[in-house]
């Protein structure tokens, strides 16, 4: 029976919030474990699989084939109709998320029985599956979709390591290693007037919880944050950066399986790309929950109008099948926008974004600083214009400028309240496409790519921990098996 679980392929269930931005890195993470010989199983709602069926040609458990082993999808029902009020606010909807979440998984573990579970992955706000995990002593690991750097000041907050910002004191600068993190700089979740506050109580019950798993795994490289993984390895659990994940080599024959919840036009988009010179052109995009007041889009708008660039701009036309835009109404551009940008700029309602910012013609990109956006264009060595709303954008946009020195602060996240004019705008594009600054940025950006195409490389340092990652799994799986 020992010889049987060494040799048979590692079966790894992966349960995902159903969120584009937290499941796009889970299903990337599902692709390199199944290219390296796992049975891989993506678990998320059946509401998240309808959107994936539709925009991605996927199959419910339909055995996919990924390098040496295979992926499946399976999406279970969370017993919500659409339009059903609890999916408006994350107050009502993760509790309920839990309860149906839980008794899903626990059944699908009792299911497959006959072929033992290895490892079961979860991301953040799911602490619970790892409680499900300990209940059926399966080893389980977590993957985290932010920094290593946020990682660390999550951490220190819920272990009071450091003085952090509180209602008596807001203005509290933070020492998280050798980077000062002004109060402002801080992942707003964990601060009481963040209006999602709620994800900072979820946040800090996977910190909680991390004595129950054996790993966290991490979007990043060893290079870009080897103080900050350094220092939870060895004041905590392991952390394992494998990033990019979306880079890896061993996945590019499964490029067409994507955790997209909106369809858009490539073809078109990557041929008004050809058209235009290299590195002329403007990308900016908000990610999938973003959604500025619409006086930031007028000056954006009247920005780019002023500043005579060629740009590609996503501007959502309807709300992301989640739960967080009660109210959502479209953007309207300024008089005459179309016109006086006729040649030059393309608005769409969803692009490839990988493709776009790998394409000769990027210049810069104006992003909220979500880490799967800041990763992508730190790995395809393209300078940024941060402009965070909140969470950990506002952190990530502090490291992207002052620590990996790529980027150029545009916008200050959405609790300082500020309007950030046209004349602003049209200043720092013209600074982050030509001149002194705009080689700078450029220079450290592919100081950085280098460095992350290096690291998922064969022999890499995030392929050797994603490695490790599965033998780790082999002999937990093994010793758990033998005591049982």
């Amino acid at each position: 029976m020992k010889m049987e679980y060494t040799k048979a392929p590692l079966k790894i269930l992966l349960v995902s919030y159903p969120a584009q931005g937290h499941i796009n890195p889970m299903l990337r993470l599902g692709k390199c474990l199944a290219s390296k010989g796992s049975s891989v199983i993506f678990i998320t709602t059946e509401k998240a699989g309808k959107e994936l069926r539709t925009v991605n040609n996927i199959t419910e458990k339909l055995v996919i084939p990924v390098g040496n082993g295979s992926l499946t999808f399976q999406f279970f029902d969370d017993g919500l109709s659409d339009d059903d009020p609890i999916r408006t606010s994350q107050t009502t909807y993760l509790p309920h998320l839990e309860l149906v979440g839980k008794q899903f998984l626990s059944q699908m573990i009792k299911n497959e029985s006959n072929t033992p579970i290895s490892c079961i992955i979860n991301n953040p706000f799911l602490p619970w599956v790892c409680d499900v995990a300990v209940e059926n002593e399966i080893p389980s690991a977590l993957l985290w979709v932010q920094s290593s750097a946020v990682f660390a000041a999550y951490y220190n907050y819920f272990h009071k390591l450091v003085r952090f910002p509180s209602v008596e004191e807001p203005y509290i600068d933070v020492q998280l290693s050798s980077v000062v993190l002004k109060y402002n700089e801080i992942p707003d979740f964990v601060q009481g007037f963040s209006t999602f506050s709620i994800l900072g109580t979820i946040i800090m019950e996977q910190i909680k919880n991390l004595s129950k798993v054996f790993c966290v795994l991490v979007d990043t490289y060893e290079e870009l944050e080897h103080d900050f993984i350094d220092y939870v390895s060895k004041n905590s659990v392991k952390i394992r950066p494998i990033g990019p994940l979306f880079k890896n080599p061993q996945i590019k024959n499964a490029s067409n399986i994507c955790g997209d919840f909106v369809k858009s036009d490539d073809e078109c988009i990557i041929e008004w790309l050809n058209s235009k010179p290299p590195s002329s052109v403007v990308y900016i995009s908000f990610g999938t929950v973003v959604h500025l007041p619409q006086e930031q889009i007028n000056e954006i708008g009247y920005g780019l109008m002023n500043s005579q660039v060629s740009f590609l701009w996503v501007l959502k036309a309807k709300p992301p099948p989640d739960f967080t835009h009660v109210g959502f109404k479209p953007h309207f551009l300024p008089d005459r926008f179309f016109e006086e940008t006729s040649g030059r700029g393309k608005v769409v309602k969803w692009c490839p974004q990988e493709q776009v910012l790998a394409h000769p013609s990027v210049a810069c990109f104006v992003t909220h600083c979500g880490w799967n956006s800041s990763m992508e264009a730190l790995t395809l060595g393209v300078p940024m214009l941060t402009f965070p709303a909140w969470g950990d954008q506002v952190t990530n946009a502090k490291f992207l400028v002052d620590v990996f020195g790529v980027g150029i602060r545009l916008g200050c996240g959405q609790a300082e309240n500020k309007l950030v004019c046209r004349d602003e705008v049209k200043k720092c594009l013209s600074e982050a496409m030509a001149g002194p600054k705009a080689e700078e940025l450029k220079q450290n950006a592919i100081k950085w790519k280098k460095a992350a195409e290096a690291a998922v490389a064969i022999g890499g340092s995030s392929d050797q921990h994603l490695d490790a990652f599965m033998e780790d799994i082999k002999a937990r799986f093994k010793r758990y098996n033998t005591l049982s």
